[in-house]
């Protein structure tokens, strides 16, 4: 048989690479360079522009056929910022992909999950992901966390010859198991691919504009019934009917809005990368916007994670004097061969075990707290967290020094541990009663640098700071208040707390620390906090933490982290650097904060362009602008500045209810800025003013109210954005004093006074959509900060 205890041989592995037995998968979580293409491309407004792009060209009007370069333009701008982006996120997601530990010939390697192969040795510890099915071949306590296939939060036990699937944790002991499907073939494979297919955002957002895109789409097949037969009715000749049809349907469809927001998430994710944190997923930035309330974890969060043995405290009891605590301490690390980072630094401070024989164990488990050893002829000891094991001790003067020492410890911010010796033996995974304390294990953690600094962000934001830690409560409560969080006078041990989600809910308002919290309640907490309306951050790094990161809103790991933790994170900070929260938050708030600016823009233009096609199509006169007219007032006012503000600063916290207010001022905006445009049109066409002019009369006067409206939305005003909204007009100024220009976009100039009419009427319309953003609610919340 080729698979034995000692793994497969280099040739075994080579012969199933050479096969195709391997691991190796497409990434889900990245669209590939055809899709990408495709997604840029092949749109139902890309069809509808093609399909009048080439009515424009077939009529011989090249000078009308501008906006198919603005429709090429969207496409290869966002096919080139999409695949930079993708590089970017493939370029880390190989610094995160999972590791497993493989045992071929004899020697256990450390190899990257995809390069596991069909009847591979894997050897499991605390923390890992399990990336293959598979059958256990040795269990040593083993404990699989099956929750993100099965949706059960108890871990299962595994014995020898039980399966286990991919897509599962290690949270108990250790063990071996024999790949028996890999790649495609795996459980877990269909599921993480849709799960966690590359999405640009399913939300909120990407929702209302997907709606605002429908409801378009169709308004749009009456209205161009209407426009084509009023303008074939209205013109003497075919080309000029055509073109103010194509002129009306051009400027409804909201063509760049779906492109920005594409880019403003793959640019976010991009700045993100650059800062070495991972987005697993585009849809997530959006979450970061939208967070109100963000859970800690102490270690590895507020800490820099690594734990030193400081000092072990004899405690005088009776068994302390016969046996050195030292030596059990020893034994203890000795007999894990996968200790939990609280044990490795006992086994860092006592390298040699003494030799003892181990006859029973329990592996330590974030449910429990504690782990046990049985030695022949040397006793059963237990090692866990001191107030839990107290509980279970017997009642003497020991006892009441081994709390009151502990409690000062705790009180330090230092990590304690109690070692307790069991004259009844081991009880399976129930704590038995008269347990005699030994000595207090005294680990020390330093603190990370920027931890007060990022609380203290958190709080200037209005960002509620949540720290859940199964430690104990008085030591958790001593680390956040170092870091400044608020009401950290006050932890909860969370073993006080109630199980109804309400009561939970109602503790969880009123105080902000928490230690000997369970994955379980953590898990809970989320749930408590998101059914008050919260939108919630977790952070954590250890597999206990993987059911409350799943669960959140927005979940993000260490990079040092457990690969469970890494696995279910939407984000990943692969330099483990706290101090990046500030830029990891107003990132998603930049993002949303400018498409829900953006789509002001775009929006306010396409209700303008539809009441102008209604009116037109119903009054029966001449269309007032020609294709190329839109392509400039477009370009000026939407396109340009719309790409500079999609990617500008903006901390605003995202507010729900999107949808809503972008329809408040685009819909008012737009509808004032077509009434004002066809008043001004239609004087001068009543004045026997010539067709061409009285276009460019109307072309004047939706220019000043839209590039008045571009200075609305541009608010809070800085330097760049003055000088954007300056830039902008002069442009058009340009295009209107230049002859070349002048001629190329007909626009052929009237008389100063009907000059005069134009601009006076775009700014009466520009006035009263001022003061319904100033009186109304049109106006869209303000960011805290300005840039």
């Amino acid at each position: 048989m080729e698979t034995t205890i000692e793994g497969l041989s280099s040739d075994d592995v080579a012969r199933r690479i050479s096969d195709g037995r391997t691991n190796d998968v497409p990434n889900p979580t990245s669209r590939t360079i055809s899709q990408i293409i495709k997604a840029n491309v092949f749109t139902p407004f890309n069809l509808l522009l093609g399909i009048l792009l080439a009515i424009i060209l077939a009529i011989g009007e090249y000078r009308d056929a501008l906006f198919g370069f603005v429709l090429v333009g969207n496409a290869l701008i966002g096919i080139v910022q999409e695949v930079r982006s993708k590089r970017s996120l493939d370029a880390l997601a190989v610094l995160n992909a999972p590791q497993s530990t493989v045992r071929r010939d004899g020697v256990d390697l450390s190899v990257a999950s995809k390069d596991v192969v069909l009847d591979e040795i894997i050897v499991l510890m605390l923390g890992d992901q399990i990336v293959v099915d598979g059958e256990v071949l040795e269990s040593t306590n083993l404990e699989i966390d099956e929750s993100l296939l099965t949706g059960e939060a108890e871990p299962v036990d595994k014995a020898t010859n039980e399966n286990v699937m991919s897509g599962s944790f290690v949270v108990a002991g250790s063990g071996i198991m024999r790949a028996t499907a890999v790649g495609a073939d795996s459980y877990a494979f269909r599921l993480s691919s849709e799960a966690r297919r590359f999405s640009l955002v399913k939300s909120e957002l990407r929702i209302g504009i997907n709606r605002v895109i429908t409801i378009v789409g169709w308004m749009m097949i009456p209205v161009a019934l209407i426009l084509i037969s009023s303008q074939l009715a209205t013109h003497d000749g075919f080309v000029p009917a055509v073109q103010g049809s194509v002129a009306g349907l051009v400027a409804m469809v909201p063509e760049g809005l779906v492109l920005l927001t594409s880019i403003a998430f793959a640019v976010g994710a991009t700045r993100l990368a650059s800062k070495k944190v991972l987005t697993q997923e585009l849809a997530a930035i959006e979450g970061l916007a939208r967070v109100d309330t963000i859970c800690l974890d102490k270690t590895g969060t507020l800490t820099e994670g690594s734990l030193s043995l400081s000092t072990v405290e004899h405690l005088g009891s009776q068994a302390a004097s016969t046996v050195d605590p030292g030596l059990v301490l020893a034994a203890i690390g000795a007999s894990d061969n996968h200790p939990n980072p609280s044990l490795a630094a006992v086994v860092a401070k006592y390298p040699e075990g003494p030799g003892w024989t181990l006859s029973d164990s329990i592996a330590f488990s974030s449910a429990r707290k504690w782990s046990a050893a049985q030695f022949a002829e040397h006793g059963s000891w237990y090692l866990g967290a001191p107030d839990i094991l107290l509980d279970h001790a017997a009642s003497n003067a020991t006892l009441d020094s081994a709390r009151t020492r502990m409690e000062h410890y705790a009180s330090q911010g230092q990590r304690v541990l109690l070692l307790a010796a069991s004259p009844t033996g081991l009880n399976g995974e129930i704590l038995p009663n008269g347990l005699e304390p030994i000595a207090l294990v005294v680990l020390d953690e330093q603190l990370r640098e920027a931890a007060p600094q990022t609380i203290s962000y958190f709080g200037e934001q209005g960002i509620a700071v949540k720290v859940i830690s199964g430690d104990s409560p008085v030591t958790v409560g001593a680390v956040a208040t170092r870091c400044g969080v608020p009401g950290a006078d006050e932890p909860i041990d969370a073993r006080t707390l109630p199980e109804d989600q309400e009561a939970l809910a109602d503790v969880l308002e009123k105080h902000s620390v928490f230690g000997r919290v369970t994955p379980q309640q953590k898990r809970a907490m989320v749930h408590a906090l998101q059914s008050r309306g919260h939108i919630v951050a977790m952070t954590g790094d250890g597999v206990n933490d993987t059911l409350a990161l799943k669960d959140a809103d927005v979940g993000i790991a260490m990079g040092s982290g457990s690969a469970a933790a890494r696995a279910v994170a939407r984000f990943v900070l692969l330099a483990n650097d706290f101090s990046v929260f500030p830029s990891v938050v107003n990132e998603g708030r930049r993002v949303i904060a400018n498409v829900e600016r953006v789509a002001n823009l775009f929006l306010t233009k396409t209700f303008y362009a539809v009441v102008l096609a209604i009116v037109v199509g119903l009054g029966r006169f001449p269309f007032p602008f020609l294709p190329r007219h839109f392509t400039i007032i477009s370009a000026l006012t939407i396109g340009i500045p719309g790409f500079v503000l999609a990617l500008s600063q903006n901390n605003r916290r995202a507010i729900s209810g999107f949808l809503r207010r972008v329809l408040r001022f685009a819909i008012p905006a737009g509808v004032i800025a077509a009434m004002a445009t066809l008043v001004a049109y239609l004087i001068e066409r009543n004045a026997d003013v010539p067709l061409d002019q009285a276009r460019t009369v109307a072309v004047i006067t939706l220019f000043t109210i839209a590039i008045w409206v571009l200075a609305i939305l541009c608010r809070p005003m800085s330097w760049w954005k003055y000088l954007l909204v300056v830039a902008m007009a002069l442009g058009f100024i340009g295009t209107l004093v230049i002859p070349g220009l002048r001629n190329y976009f007909d626009l052929p100039l009237p008389d100063p006074r009907d000059i005069a009419t134009a601009i006076g009427i775009g700014v009466i319309a520009a006035a009263i959509i001022e003061v319904g953003w100033r009186m109304t609610d049109w106006s869209i919340p303000q960011p805290a900060t300005t840039d």
